[in-house]
């Protein structure tokens, strides 16, 4: 089968930034899925990994990378029940196993959705890394339900591909009043498209919050850097409220700073689940065909802004390098 990968870091200009190479067509066992990928999409975590999983040493066996894909199952392990060859299906992938950057790929299925009927292959294809992260950060981390309808939510990074998803998961399913941030005509705007009640420049965010009437909300995520707004959201966040973030941190978060508000604060990582084998790996499988219901319902919709067609590394480079100039809206699909 085709594969598309790397054996060393390096710039995405660089002609061997991606290579192609042809390699065996697993076979699967036990809860495995054996996945024909009809479309994948790219997400800041790619080329993140290629940027720094290969530095100064050149693999033996190319790196297959990508954590978002649509297909159809084309074989099953001894130990599968919950889907069947011939089923179209969504999914993230797991951060230990080969990704989805060729025309095979394994998959447990308990981290296996059913690709939601009413879509594309290309819109659904942009959902089920970003609709996991959002779904999981406000549900299983912050834990948000229905005594908190009407309650305020701020979104760094709204016009991304998480926070594209996030907002209208609190908006339309957890029913928040959502302001968002975006800084471009074209940002805001797709915000808005998204279901934000309001959007603020995050180049002034303190007093742009303030002016939209928000001095202080229930709930904040962060999908930017939780250093860089670390002291804003200090700010921001009412007592008792939380924040939760994504992007990490090269240097510890001051948690002390939220102690007088005795707020509280968690990680998201999609991938915990997957990676530790977690009890409850198969909530992935749950949320994912709640998502499905949800897109197909028309109550969310896909956030794929841009599609390339071919399997090709000149379209994973093309790709990456979208992302890396921060700009990106929504999410990027490749067809097969």
């Amino acid at each position: 089968m085709k594969a598309i990968g790397f054996r060393t870091s390096l710039p995405i200009s660089d002609t061997n930034s991606f290579i192609e190479f042809e390699t065996e067509k697993p076979a699967p066992k036990g809860r495995d899925l054996l996945v024909k990928v009809a479309a994948v999409s790219v997400n800041p975590v790619d080329y993140k990994i290629r940027q720094n999983s290969a530095k100064d040493q050149v693999l033996d066996t190319p790196k297959v990378i990508g954590w978002d894909a649509v297909g159809t199952v084309e074989a099953v392990g001894e130990e599968v029940s919950l889907f069947k060859v011939g089923d179209e299906v969504y999914y993230a992938g797991d951060l230990n196993r080969a990704g989805s950057n060729a025309e095979y790929q394994l998959v447990d299925e308990r981290i296996v959705g059913s690709k939601p009927k009413k879509l594309s292959i290309e819109e659904a294809a942009a959902m089920p890394l970003t609709a996991l992260t959002a779904w999981e950060i406000l549900f299983d981390r912050i834990r948000i339900n229905e005594k908190d309808k009407g309650k305020t939510i701020l979104i760094i990074g709204g016009a991304g591909g998480v926070g594209s998803i996030a907002i209208q998961i609190a908006k339309k399913v957890a029913g928040l009043k959502v302001i968002t941030t975006a800084s471009r005509p074209e940002t805001e705007g797709w915000c808005r498209e998204q279901g934000a009640d309001y959007v603020v420049n995050h180049k002034d965010l303190l007093n742009e919050m303030r002016e939209a009437g928000f001095p202080q909300v229930d709930f904040i995520l962060d999908f930017v850097d939780a250093n860089q707004y670390w002291d804003i959201m200090v700010e921001l966040i009412k007592p008792q409220g939380h924040i939760a973030s994504i992007t990490g941190s090269a240097v510890p978060v001051a948690l002390d700073k939220l102690k007088s508000k005795s707020v509280s604060f968690s990680w998201e990582l999609m991938y915990t689940r997957s990676i530790f084998q977690t009890e409850d790996m198969i909530e992935q499988h749950h949320i994912l065909n709640e998502v499905a219901r949800l897109l197909d319902d028309g109550v969310l919709n896909s956030t794929l802004k841009a599609t390339l067609s071919g399997f090709s590394a000149d379209n994973l480079k093309k790709a990456h390098q979208q992302l890396e100039n921060n700009t990106t809206i929504g999410k990027v699909v490749i067809t097969f």
